[in-house]
């Protein structure tokens, strides 16, 4: 039974290091990278052992703080589908373009990648309680999670966050709090409450497990892509984690020799300009973030006024060729109904800001209307209940309908066959 993990590394002092079995949190209050034998790793995993292994993010393990040796705490997760898209490609006049739907996974988010990982390694550590404050999906994974391996959660919570977030962590048994501040000052009553010993803070890069676990989401583009890597990723940016992940996944597969082709992603960080931190920085040439205040999106997931990674997900965006770019709150319902119309994909709301800056990218010419494109769908679009909806008909069912004007006024021209036999041209 082997672990390849060798050690933890300071993000911020890479010259200081920290052993890999035991427990880790940060180092001086910044997050930590998790480093691995990746000669030994490309001798133990080769690519036609993971051809054959099952369709879980698990197939990744001697990549994984675990390796072969710690049994996961699991709710039978699958590898997430890269879709094709290519009537909405055509509309937004590139020729490909793919979806990488996270919704589909068993926490109805990408969220259950990291927490997975992290409750793992907290029962393996022998922690019983763990706590976060969450604006939403991360808060309801950790708790099915914690139920999963008996564990007990605490969760602080905005009181805007959407209540189906708010029903499964309450339901999954986790101590539900809502807070009247935002994310990030939860966060510092989580930490608070880790600094005496009340819980353990898996909250975002509080602890190096959860980037490790969002990595398999960079290990599955790459295996579905054959190994040679799309050109442009696209990823709605809160705390930036799974942005992170899927960078070190790429150079940890290209150090291992797995990728087929010398070319790396861009990336590009998408945000909401109701919170846009990390396109301030990056506009501005700055390297750590200020606090954006007074943030308002309805894109939950992205209402992160600082993320402690601020400057892993700059650096990445500047290692990787890529951009931070704001879109304009008012259109998201708009983005995520050219999504749903051209494809039948209901993303969420974080999502949608990646069709705006996609839009953005295309029209300014930054990304060729020939690269190989993905968008990550981290979430479900149904979640959000209190997502607005564009105002729509009322039919009045006591009164005749005039079918002619109905037709008219509401439904496209239709060619040909409509319904079975009711109607042929």
């Amino acid at each position: 039974m082997t672990k390849f993990i060798t050690h933890f590394e300071s993000a911020i002092e890479p010259a200081v290091t920290l052993p890999a079995n035991q427990i880790q949190t940060m180092h001086k209050s910044r997050p930590l990278w998790a480093r691995y034998d990746l000669d030994a790793v490309a001798r133990s995993m080769t690519k036609q052992q993971l051809a054959a292994r099952p369709q879980t993010p698990w197939r990744y393990r001697e990549l994984l703080p675990i390796g072969n040796c710690i049994e996961p705490v699991s709710l039978n997760e699958s590898v997430s589908a890269l879709i094709s898209c290519r009537r909405l490609a055509k509309q937004m006049g590139l020729s490909h373009l793919s979806i990488k739907d996270e919704g589909q996974l068993p926490t109805c988010s990408f969220k259950c990648r990291g927490l997975s990982l992290a409750v793992t390694m907290a029962r393996h550590f022998g922690i019983q309680r763990i706590a976060m404050s969450s604006n939403g999906n991360a808060g309801g994974a950790m708790a099915m999670y914690a139920a999963r391996a008996g564990m007990q959660s605490v969760v602080f919570m905005p009181s805007n966050t959407p209540s189906a977030n708010k029903m499964e962590a309450w339901v999954c048994g986790a101590k539900l709090f809502e807070t009247n501040g935002w994310i990030d000052a939860g966060g510092k009553r989580i930490r608070e409450g880790h600094d005496r010993g009340l819980w353990f803070d898996i909250s975002t890069l509080k602890e190096p497990y959860r980037l490790e676990g969002k990595k398999t989401m960079g290990f599955e583009i790459a295996e579905q892509s054959d190994w040679s890597l799309p050109e442009v990723i696209i990823y709605p940016t809160g705390g930036g984690t799974a942005l992170i992940a899927m960078w070190k996944a790429f150079k940890e597969l290209r150090e291992m020799g797995f990728l087929t082709s010398g070319t790396m992603p861009r990336f590009y960080a998408s945000q909401s300009n109701g919170c846009q931190p990390i396109v301030s920085a990056w506009e501005a040439g700055k390297r750590f973030a200020d606090r954006h205040e007074d943030p308002q999106t309805v894109a939950s997931g992205i209402r992160v006024p600082t993320a402690l990674g601020d400057f892993m997900v700059l650096d990445t965006l500047k290692e990787s060729g890529g951009a931070a770019v704001a879109v304009e709150e008012a259109n998201l319902a708009a983005w995520q109904s050219k999504v749903a119309t051209a494809e039948g994909i209901i993303v969420c709301p974080e999502t949608a800001t990646c069709i705006g800056a996609l839009e953005k990218l295309v029209d300014s010419g930054e990304v060729g209307r020939n690269e190989r494109v993905v968008i990550v769908n981290t979430a479900a679009g149904q979640k959000y209940f209190e997502a607005p909806v564009p105002a729509v008909p009322q039919i009045d069912l006591n009164a005749e309908t005039d079918w002619e004007d109905f037709e008219t006024r509401y439904l496209k021209p239709a060619n040909g066959k409509v319904c079975g036999a009711m109607r042929v041209n």
